[in-house]
């Protein structure tokens, strides 16, 4: 699967991401927050790396497969939380 770059951050909780700076992957992992301008995110700790803060104004760009956003979204979709 193609990665591509996408802008919305905050639509990319709980979704694999790579994390790019100026054209190069430095991180993979699932983002835990955004900010609602994507101007910021967080991917979740894993066993490599605590849980890291990304900026767009220091050149970060998170890449997806658009498949796991769209299947992310359909589960929301079919299964939606309650309170």
């Amino acid at each position: 699967m193609a990665r591509v770059p996408f802008p919305d951050w905050s639509r990319l909780i709980g979704i694999p991401v790579q994390i790019r700076q100026y054209g190069t992957a430095i991180r993979s992992g699932v983002v835990d927050d955004a900010m609602p301008d994507s101007s910021m995110l967080w991917l979740m700790a894993d066993s490599s790396q605590g849980r890291t803060l990304y900026s767009a104004y220091e050149g970060h760009e998170a890449w997806i497969e658009p498949e796991l956003l769209e299947a992310h979204h359909l589960l929301q979709v079919a299964a939606p939380v309650t309170a």
